[in-house]
């Protein structure tokens, strides 16, 4: 099965933690749990201070509705507001390879 990774880098808003981050997501771990395709989530920070959000769904046509409900359908989530908007690098990717 091929897996397409949405991978999200960005930093915390001014005032913020990558902790506060991981908190303001229960509601979109709950949205990403409802979603076809959806396989799992991982959030990881990095030694300067961002974060990585990668997203994994087994179709391309899946990751891009999640991904469109994020910023649809979950606009008022408090994550929004823990993010530093202008750091956001935001893709879809088909993973190469995987290893068990």
């Amino acid at each position: 099965m091929s897996e397409t990774l949405e991978i999200t880098t960005l930093r915390p808003a001014a005032g913020h933690t990558a902790d506060d981050f991981v908190k303001a997501n229960a509601d979109i771990d709950a949205y990403l749990r409802r979603q076809p395709g959806f396989l799992w989530r991982r959030i990881v920070g990095t030694d300067d201070g961002r974060i990585i959000d990668i997203v994994a769904y087994d179709s391309l046509p899946h990751a891009r509705a999640g991904a469109a409900g994020i910023t649809g359908e979950m606009a008022d989530s408090p994550v929004h507001a823990t993010i530093d908007h202008d750091s956001v690098d935001w893709q879809l990717t088909t993973a190469l390879h995987r290893s068990a």
